[in-house]
């Protein structure tokens, strides 16, 4: 028995150019959406929220001294990109995919309608969330949880690249401790890196807790989504 009946999934943009340093890797695309495929197919819903970094990270040096509004718009249509690649390795498997942009461009993704969305989510369809809320200032962690709210998901999924959240940063402390579980005001005054502060505190304010886990451990998506305990619980 599934312990979530809906889920946000947030997912990097690094998290798709596996071992590149920018970009997408068709073999990593594949093998991420063939698990969340996995888990829609368990009658799970899911939402998902990808990043941009792989892509407008690997132009930053360039844009140092871009004006932020600019750059954050750039951002976004980075995760349109992402997300396009992703419904594309979805649907190649048979997955029924939509991509809803906070940005309109009716040519390549449905404009976001929140309940449109929830009526996706309640077909079996994954739901792609892209561009962001498509306001400069707010990362894609903020739009994972605005979106997570107001499609009501039960949880936010939060992919990284460690097991959970530690007191500090486990790749440069040999001696990092993981908790199990750490409430909301522990992760802002500690500031532990997990998602930025606004996500975090919206979160609080909302009683919608977040599940930490490694993304590189096949299968932890679909042990998150039904209920095992997997990495942190930020609640």
């Amino acid at each position: 028995m599934a312990k979530y009946e809906r889920i946000l999934l947030k997912l990097s943009g690094e998290a798709l150019a596996g071992p590149q340093s920018f970009g997408l890797d068709a073999d990593k695309v594949k093998s991420l959406a063939a698990e969340v495929a996995a888990v829609a197919q368990a009658g799970i819903q899911v939402g998902v929220v990808i990043g941009g970094g792989n892509i407008f990270r690997g132009i930053a040096l360039a844009a140092k001294k871009m004006d932020r509004v600019t750059g954050d718009h750039m951002g976004m249509l980075a995760t349109v990109i992402n997300s396009l690649a992703f419904q594309d390795a979805l649907e190649q498997m048979g997955q029924h995919t939509r991509v809803m942009s906070a940005i309109q461009m009716h040519q390549v993704a449905e404009p976001y309608i929140r309940r449109r969305a929830i009526r996706h989510l309640e077909k079996g369809r994954i739901v792609i969330f892209a561009a962001g809320t498509s306001n400069p200032y707010f990362s894609t962690d903020t739009a994972a949880t605005l979106r997570a709210l107001e499609i009501k998901a039960q949880v936010i999924a939060k992919a990284t690249k460690v097991d959970g959240v530690y007191d500090k940063d486990p790749m440069k402390h040999t001696d990092a401790v993981m908790f199990k579980t750490v409430e909301y005001t522990e992760v802002l005054t500690k500031q532990l890196a997990v998602m930025d502060a606004t996500s975090i505190a919206m979160c609080r304010d909302n009683k919608l807790p977040i599940q930490v886990f490694n993304l590189n451990t096949p299968g932890n998506i679909m042990r998150m989504a039904t209920g095992e305990a997997v990495g942190t619980i930020i609640c």
